[in-house]
């Protein structure tokens, strides 16, 4: 909290903005029906259990104007797998907890601690688990499509290089091969207006 508003004063934007710390599945204290988008940046993939998921869905659809929008942000199931295979291939040799990550989406509850405890979204999950607390699908895209596994090739272009590959990456980024293969996938919907 201490470095977000450290930037929005730095930004000159600190009295326009209110800081809460919460959890996502309640919201406490956050108007209902009064934000023109919410932005779940972390909870999809922190909340392991589906309910725990799903309440906060409904708990940011409670906080949207009718007809506004909700931007999600997920991390994939298997886009993920080119992070570990750079960052941590060691992990392979624990057969069960591969299988567990596949199968379930997250860490087999026996898993010894440390490490990145979270969810990891299949892309057909995506849309219906939105859907079931009322949300319109409009798109959904992967983040780092085609480059998951080294974004740090395109990072180096420069010019109009950089801009040609930008604009093939977005155009390809709706694409469902590469939304289930982007590290990180945004779900982009609607609250139907009223």
């Amino acid at each position: 909290m201490a470095q977000c508003k450290a930037t929005a004063n730095d930004l000159d934007l600190f009295d326009q903005i209110d800081f809460h710390v919460g959890d996502a599945r309640t919201l406490r204290g956050i108007p209902r029906k009064a934000f023109d988008a919410v932005l779940p940046m972390g909870p999809l993939y922190h909340l392991v259990l589906k309910t725990d998921r799903l309440v906060a869905l409904r708990s940011a659809y409670a906080c949207l104007k009718s007809g506004r929008v909700i931007f999600s942000a997920l991390v994939s199931r298997l886009g993920i797998l080119g992070y570990l295979t750079r960052d941590n291939p060691l992990w392979i040799e624990s057969r069960k907890s591969v299988w567990s990550h596949i199968r379930n989406g997250h860490r087999s509850p026996d898993a010894p601690p440390g490490g990145f405890c979270g969810y990891f979204a299949r892309l057909d999950e995506i849309a219906p688990m939105h859907e079931a607390v009322g949300f319109h699908t409009a798109q959904i895209a992967g983040v780092e499509p085609a480059i998951s596994a080294d974004d740090e090739s395109f990072n180096r272009l420069e010019g109009s290089q950089r801009d040609l590959w930008l604009d093939l990456l977005f155009d390809v980024s709706a694409d469902q091969c590469m939304v289930a293969l982007s590290r990180h996938i945004v779900y982009i919907g609607y609250k139907p207006a009223a």
